[in-house]
């Protein structure tokens, strides 16, 4: 079992960290020449012993960025809580930013709109009417800007646009809601160091956007469920108010639901009566319209009731609106 422990390490620091972390790329080297650290870490369910994960752990609990020594010191000495909090958690990507690739999606739905999320973690995702957004061409010049109606926001959504710039404007959201199996409490500060300990050191301005983010979950909490969104859904949904469009969310969530859940939740989700937006790669569904070649698709398939509007980046740096060319990948 440490074997497999040691070549997971092993791949992740030379394949997987490098150019994104390298201080990451440093721990998972150290753990890969470490018995010692391998035999505590097989103790960790194997879908819990991610190095994301695990890292991640650490920090939380109070590991400090530096060199493996340091790391490997305050491993060991809380080895046991590090290995029940890992047993605890998953990995939740939730990440604001997404919303600048949905904005032009959800500036095609008339308001108000009642904002149900799937996988909502700490619901970052559920105030696209909190944020600033400033879209960019390649070149780094502005081509458009949405600020809310109250002024700049702390949480400032920066995306280079490329092609068409669709209409955008700021949705009216009078609901926030979200489903996860394991929501986040933006109050709780163990789940905010959580949220940014996901965050690999040397991705620049993601934690400093994830804590502004926050803060704007904090001070007007959305209503999160806890469960399996195939069960809780419709529960849910009867809960938005009337009067309102309901949209529901599933921005990199169907990703990690397996295939015949996946398949079923998203009949589930169009037999309802409401809108559906979502962010996928392009070969999860095969319900997109018109079909999409998964093979030359550049990045992923952002899409309204199935219909594809952009591709775009998975965590929304960039992207291009497709309506009406969406088989065309050129």
């Amino acid at each position: 079992m440490t074997d497999a422990v040691r070549l997971r390490y092993l791949r992740f620091a030379q394949e997987e960290a490098p150019g994104r972390s390298e201080l990451y790329a440093e721990w998972a080297s150290g753990v890969a020449a470490d018995a010692e650290v391998q035999t505590l870490l097989a103790r960790i369910p194997e879908t819990r012993r991610q190095p994301p994960l695990v890292f991640a752990v650490t920090r939380m609990l109070g590991a400090a960025l530096t060199g493996y020594p340091a790391w490997r010191a305050f491993f060991l000495d809380h080895a046991d809580e590090i290995v029940a909090e890992c047993g605890r958690r998953q990995l939740q990507t939730n990440e604001p930013l997404r919303l600048a690739a949905l904005l032009p999606v959800l500036s095609e739905i008339p308001g108000p709109i009642a904002l149900l999320e799937l996988g909502a973690a700490a619901g970052l995702c559920l105030y696209p009417d909190r944020y600033s957004y400033r879209f960019t061409a390649e070149d780094g010049s502005l081509r458009a800007a949405l600020d809310p109606e109250d002024g700049p926001s702390s949480v400032v959504l920066e995306s280079t646009v490329t092609g068409a710039l669709p209409t955008l404007r700021m949705p009216e959201i009078i609901w926030r809601a979200g489903i996860d199996l394991a929501p986040l409490d933006a109050r709780d500060d163990r789940d905010r160091r959580w949220l940014r300990g996901l965050v690999w050191p040397g991705e620049e301005g993601r934690e400093e956007r994830i804590a502004a983010a926050l803060d704007i979950a904090a001070s007007d909490p959305p209503l999160l469920v806890a469960g399996d969104a195939g069960e809780r859904l419709r529960a849910l949904a009867g809960e938005a108010p009337a009067g309102a469009t309901l949209v529901i969310s599933t921005p990199g969530v169907l990703v990690h639901i397996p295939r015949a859940d996946r398949l079923a939740l998203v009949q589930d989700i169009r037999r309802l009566p409401a809108r559906w937006v979502t962010i996928d790669p392009p070969g999860l569904l095969d319900v997109w319209e018109p079909p999409v070649d998964a093979d030359t698709w550049p990045g992923f398939v952002v899409a309204l009731d199935a219909a594809v509007r952009a591709s775009a980046d998975p965590l929304g740096r960039w992207w291009e609106w497709r309506a009406g060319h969406a088989a065309d990948s050129s």
